[in-house]
């Protein structure tokens, strides 16, 4: 663990001399002091994190992970997506997507240093996001001139991410929670909250034909449950008006043997 003193000789240092909690990245050998974030940058984290961690192809994310591409290296992206193991210690390579949070004071040499080594060490996008002036997002990719993105636009990263992610997502609290939202319910198999709502109108009407039904004919046989259940809505509908003339169970056996 380095302390006060061997951090001011200016190494170089070797990432294995450095702990998990030291205040501390490595640039080439050289230590970079990093220390607390303040509210802004902290709050506008978390909520990009939730929008990042909830997509659908992402299975591991976390924040300030210690990756070592090298022993002279050692850099902690604000948000790593991708590569971030369930284990303790550092982290070999790098993530596929970092993201990191430029506030007041931001130390311009040592980002585009931290940026350079990410993407020589195998990440593909690092995403850097302005909390000062006009909030906006830079795109950096290997072998490519930086991008910007506004808010009101979306960012990408094909093979890392299955959906889009606004700009505003990665800052503000209402759009990272609309956008998790969406991820969550595509991980659960509805293309978005408008289908979730159909399925239940749908599970609505199919819960009143049955109750109307056992009004009409008594107890309904498992059997025909479960095919009045295969109806479409089409089918549901027109159930639900033959049922009128409903006066046993054999009447809906009959029925549906000739619609199922």
């Amino acid at each position: 663990m380095l302390n006060k003193r061997q951090y001011h000789t200016g190494g170089p240092f070797r990432a294995d001399q450095l702990h998990s909690g030291d205040p501390y990245e490595l640039d080439d050998g050289h230590p970079i002091e990093c220390l607390p974030s303040g509210g802004r940058h902290a709050k506008a984290n978390l909520s990009g994190g939730l929008a990042l961690e909830t997509d659908p192809d992402v299975t591991a994310a976390g924040f300030d992970t210690g990756f070592t591409p090298d022993e002279k290296n050692l850099r902690a992206p604000d948000i790593a997506v991708g590569n971030v193991p369930d284990e303790p210690g550092w982290v070999s390579g790098a993530p596929p997507l970092a993201v990191e949070y430029a506030d007041v004071g931001q130390d311009e040499p040592d980002l585009q240093a931290k940026i350079r080594t990410l993407l020589g060490a195998g990440t593909r996008y690092v995403w850097v996001v302005r909390l000062t002036g006009v909030r906006r997002v830079e795109v950096y990719e290997p072998h490519a001139s930086p991008s910007l993105a506004y808010p009101g636009q979306e960012l990408e990263a094909p093979g890392i991410l299955a959906n889009p992610v606004p700009v505003e997502a990665l800052y503000d609290p209402d759009a990272a929670h609309e956008t998790a939202l969406r991820n969550l319910l595509q991980r659960r198999g509805y293309p978005d909250l408008d289908a979730v709502r159909e399925e239940g109108r749908e599970e609505g009407k199919l819960a009143i034909v049955l109750h109307l039904l056992r009004r009409a004919v008594g107890p309904i046989p498992e059997n025909d449950s479960q095919r009045i259940r295969q109806l479409d809505r089409d089918g549901l509908a027109a159930l639900a008006e033959a049922l009128l003339d409903f006066h046993a169970t054999s009447d809906l056996a009959a029925w549906l043997k000739r619609h199922v």
